[in-house]
């Protein structure tokens, strides 16, 4: 569905809807644009659920990564049981357009956030989120909900960003939980996020299988208080063939599967994912040898995770280079030629899930025709 047709308009609908079915119309767009490729997308989420499906496990996807409420809905009628949201205002935003199974990954401890937590729970049938501190599961439970509240331990795998720091802690807050009047104990949440990028496969299955073992540990302290966790939720694009083989994951929050980006190019997943997020971009100037300039600079990118990689428009070997808030540059090998002015440049995304958050919509494309246009559902609600 495009935003013609359901009635959303966002600025770049503005700019090119009217481009929307034209043969050749990609060349038109205004840049840099967000692109993304339908069919490497419809393959990646059907390539991950058919994958999940064989491995007897189920898919949560994370909508961090691409915030859109029609992607997500691709990944539910593909056989994900629901989504996971970083953040309440992503779940806010996706819920008002129709996603009714969401897990919240990251702890909600003040009372603006648990009363549009609770509001949120009573409009969508399947709501849940993690806690890590006893306070925050005492606020949890006077929060006047009209139904149970679900509730999963958040596990610290080790970076000490969110989690329980051990095994007892672990079952002291899933006692706590099962024991409150307006919760639901709802199993445990550990995700290895540091593990993901791990650039050989032997290696990062080396990492998540120690801390699986710790991981393991954790299980059989809830296991002596009875309360063995109904779910056990974690892993990602990265980690999820090691994390079903391990076999204590029941649900894989695989994000960045659907795009792939520079970062997970790099590593041995062990298993295929087409490129299907890049930016569009144009050279506007070229008066130094070796070298043009791109409209798409320190804005269109997220840069905590280096360089964008040249994928078209330029001779091989070509390497881009920030060159300010506003634009980029295209180096050429030696004796190569620079693309010329007015040239489309595609790069991918160092990290795609923050450079998703930098642009207003989707623009998808099946070759060089521009086939519907999605709005970024989710950007920038981070609270």
């Amino acid at each position: 569905m495009s935003v013609a047709e359901d009635g959303r308009m966002t600025p770049s609908h503005h700019l090119h809807a009217r481009l929307i079915g034209q043969p050749g119309s990609r060349d038109q767009l205004n840049t840099p644009a967000l692109i993304v490729d339908r069919d490497a997308l419809d393959a990646n989420i059907a390539a991950m659920a058919r994958w999940a499906r064989d491995a007897g496990v189920a898919l949560r996807p994370h909508a961090k990564t691409h915030k859109s409420a029609e992607i997500g809905k691709l990944q539910i009628a593909a056989g994900a049981v629901g989504l996971c949201c970083a953040k309440l205002g992503e779940a806010e935003a996706l819920a008002a357009e129709g996603i009714e199974s969401i897990l919240l990954t990251s702890p909600v401890v003040t009372q603006p956030a648990i009363a549009r937590l609770v509001a949120l729970h009573e409009r969508i049938p399947d709501l849940a989120l993690v806690a890590d501190h006893p306070d925050a599961v005492a606020a949890l439970a006077v929060a006047n909900s009209e139904r149970p509240i679900r509730v999963l331990v958040d596990i610290d795998p080790g970076i000490h960003r969110t989690g329980v720091a051990s095994p007892d802690q672990a079952a002291a807050l899933a006692r706590q939980i099962a024991d409150a009047p307006g919760l639901e104990y709802g199993g445990v949440q550990f995700y290895c996020g540091s593990q993901q990028h791990i650039a050989t496969y032997a290696d990062r299955r080396a990492a998540i299988a120690d801390r699986t073992d710790y991981l393991q540990n954790v299980m059989a302290a809830l296991g002596d208080a009875r309360l063995t966790p109904p779910v056990v939720t974690g892993g990602g694009t990265g980690t999820h063939r090691i994390d079903a083989e391990l076999g204590v994951l029941t649900e894989l929050q695989v994000g960045s599967y659907v795009f792939m980006d520079r970062e997970y190019a790099e590593c041995d997943l062990g298993a295929g994912f087409a490129t299907a997020l890049m930016v569009d971009t144009r050279v506007i100037s070229s008066n130094t040898p070796g070298m043009a300039t791109l409209d798409a600079g320190l804005k269109a990118f997220a840069t905590e995770a280096g360089m964008p990689a040249i994928l078209a428009g330029a001779p091989p070997g070509s390497r881009y280079r920030f060159m300010g808030d506003e634009q980029g540059a295209v180096l050429v090998s030696e004796g190569a030629t620079a693309p010329l002015l007015g040239a489309r440049v595609t790069a991918m995304t160092p990290h795609c899930d923050p450079t998703v958050n930098l642009y207003d919509a989707y623009h998808l494309v099946r070759g060089d025709t521009l086939v519907a246009i999605w709005p970024v559902t989710a950007r920038g609600r981070s609270a």
